[in-house]
């Protein structure tokens, strides 16, 4: 299954990229499991574990870790941001 990933503020500057194509391995099919995957590259990806009151969009649309993710969908990676 391939998924788009984008990475914003503080996540695209930790990472070095704002997105990726990658094709999941069988067995992550929810929000959550794709967080665990993506962290688990290590390295650079684990500010995906370490960052707290992290938001997840799915197509637009916020979701929780049990949201599923299918073939093709958009995934968003959001840490807390300020402004001023």
């Amino acid at each position: 299954m391939n998924v788009r990933i984008l990475y914003f503020a503080g996540l695209r500057e930790a990472v070095g990229q704002s997105t990726e194509q990658i094709a999941l391995p069988a067995g992550v099919g929810s929000v959550g499991q794709l967080h665990a995957h993506l962290a688990a590259r290590g390295g650079a990806w684990e500010a995906l574990a370490t960052t707290k009151n992290l938001r997840i969009a799915v197509n637009q649309q916020m979701a929780a870790m049990d949201a599923p993710v299918k073939e093709g969908d958009e995934v968003a990676f959001f840490p807390p941001v300020t402004g001023g």
